[in-house]
């Protein structure tokens, strides 16, 4: 089976709606995830206009895409592209809880909820530059 998906694969259009495919598919289970590990819930939050948030969930979705962007880049199909994507994910969530755990001074989940927005700034700034790093590692 994984075989002739591949082969289908083969035509540049297929591979891109695939590759596309997936990776939305997969961008909205990943964060499904991170919305179960914060206090605040993302969407309700943005709705309201709390731009920390934004930047935050930002930052998240951002880092999510560099992943797949890196693993598409290093793997030929696109099950292996999104194996490395999840384990990406995995370590990019593991470093979020590792930042809220490590920052003693204040909750991060309850200064972005509070629309801390220097707050949200630095949380989407190390998604965002902990998915190049972790991306670079994808094999």
């Amino acid at each position: 089976m994984e075989q002739e998906i591949d082969e289908l694969l083969s035509n540049h259009f297929a591979a891109s709606l695939a590759y596309v495919s997936v990776t939305v598919l997969a961008l909205l289970v990943f964060l499904y995830f991170f919305e179960f590990v914060t206090r605040y819930k993302c969407w309700q939050e943005i709705k309201r206009g709390n731009m920390a948030v934004a930047m935050a969930t930002g930052g998240k979705i951002f880092g999510i895409c560099n992943l797949f962007r890196f693993s598409i880049q290093a793997n030929e199909g696109v099950y292996h592209s999104l194996v490395w994507a999840t384990y990406g994910f995995a370590l990019l969530i593991a470093a979020y809880l590792l930042f809220e755990f490590l920052t003693p001074v204040f909750r991060i989940d309850e200064e972005i909820e509070k629309d801390n927005r220097a707050v949200g700034f630095i949380a989407m700034i190390i998604s965002v530059s902990l998915s190049y790093v972790i991306g670079a590692t994808v094999a």
